[in-house]
């Protein structure tokens, strides 16, 4: 299936899911953030909203956190690695991710195509799985994939906002249920936190890292190599490896912070 760049009509899409509430229901509120889960008619894709209120933190200052893949480095430790791949056009390119999932799963990865557009006071990243030729899946992860994943931030005045996160995926394979709950109630609120402490930090570590080095609004500035939407492929579930983990026990001894709450 042939890739497409989103148009203003994605972007819209994606913000009229982050803002509805019908047919989510919340799994978790407390000190500022919410968890909503919907249940899909595959049980194999996931489907979780969140959203945090980000008190002294501009709606421009946590674009350019999201956007910023040497700042995501220091503070985001679910992480394993992170790299571009190459831009498709001023606002559109192609990246790598991979993260650490809880012990015993095995460890998952992405290919995406990831999109963004600053809309008045609002700000849009949009992501969904692609094949790269030259970047097939590992022998060490899980290939799985983002049906849409993304990021809405709102201007809430001169100096606070509110993040949305949304994300569709197909983690593939058949997690248990304690994934799941241990998700929505504890892993997700730690995320929206550590983007909103990392946002508070971030102008003084930029300060001294690039300052002026920002091609996400610059595009001028963007050093990747050009690649074209013919070179990809949207990545298809059904083309990948699904494993069942569906009985593997929660290993306690290996918790990774996630019970921050």
């Amino acid at each position: 299936m042939p890739v497409q760049i989103p148009d203003d009509s994605d972007f819209s899409s994606f913000k009229d899911q982050c803002l509805s509430c019908d047919g989510w229901v919340s799994r978790y509120n407390k000190g500022g953030v919410t968890v909503w889960c919907r249940e899909e008619e595959s049980r194999t894709v996931q489907k979780v909203k969140m959203s945090i209120v980000c008190k002294d933190v501009t709606a421009e200052m946590l674009y350019d956190v999201l956007h910023d893949t040497s700042y995501r480095k220091k503070w985001d430790t679910n992480m394993i690695d992170t790299y571009d791949i190459g831009r498709l056009t001023a606002n559109a390119d192609v990246g790598y991710y991979s993260w650490k999932c809880p012990s015993p799963l095995k460890n998952r990865d992405f290919v995406t195509m990831r999109s963004w557009l600053p809309l008045g006071n609002d700000y849009l990243i949009i992501n969904y799985s692609v094949k790269h030729p030259q970047h097939p899946p590992k022998k060490d992860y899980v290939r799985a994939v983002s049906l849409l994943t993304g990021y809405l931030i709102q201007s809430n005045g001169a100096s606070c906002s509110t993040l949305y996160y949304l994300t569709q995926m197909d983690p593939r394979g058949s997690l248990p249920k304690w994934v799941v709950n241990r998700v929505s109630q504890f892993v997700a609120p730690k995320v929206m936190r550590k983007i909103y402490k990392a946002s508070l930090k971030y102008p003084d570590w930029k300060r001294k890292h690039n300052p002026s080095l920002k091609p996400w609004m610059f595009p001028e500035q963007n050093a990747l190599p050009c690649i074209s939407v013919s070179e990809l492929n949207v990545q298809r579930s059904d083309s990948l490896e699904n494993i069942d983990e569906s009985g593997l026990s929660e290993d306690k001894t290996h918790h990774s912070e996630d019970e921050e709450t």
